[in-house]
């Protein structure tokens, strides 16, 4: 059995027929609208005056942490004042890892920071 699948771009503002997708951005997030060419050279009618008085930004590269390793949130010198203060509080505290953030919170709070 053959099936043909149509996919129809339809226009956002009155939902007839869409020749483009418009990308845009504003205040740091990205917008696309499809829009046929009436609404799209309105769109970009409205915003010319606005790009023609901007300065254009290169894009940002956005870069995804992926598995273990990279930098430390907070340095070792940190983290060994934490250590070295809750060992003379009695509080129990490992020589390495992670440090338990309820123990990193009273130290916050006692430190005054």
């Amino acid at each position: 059995m053959a099936r043909k699948v149509q996919v129809r771009l339809l226009d956002d503002i009155d939902g007839n027929e869409a020749e483009e997708t418009v990308r845009f951005g504003l205040d740091g997030t990205e917008y696309e609208i499809d829009l046929c060419a009436k609404h799209a050279e309105k769109l970009r009618a409205a915003l010319a005056k606005f790009i023609l008085a901007s300065r254009r930004q290169a894009r940002r590269r956005v870069t995804v942490a992926r598995g273990r390793g990279g930098t430390a949130t907070v340095d070792r010198t940190q983290n060994q004042a934490v250590r070295d203060w809750a060992r003379s509080k009695g509080i129990a505290v490992s020589d390495r890892g992670r440090i338990p953030a309820h123990i990193s919170e009273q130290y916050q709070r006692e430190a005054g920071r």
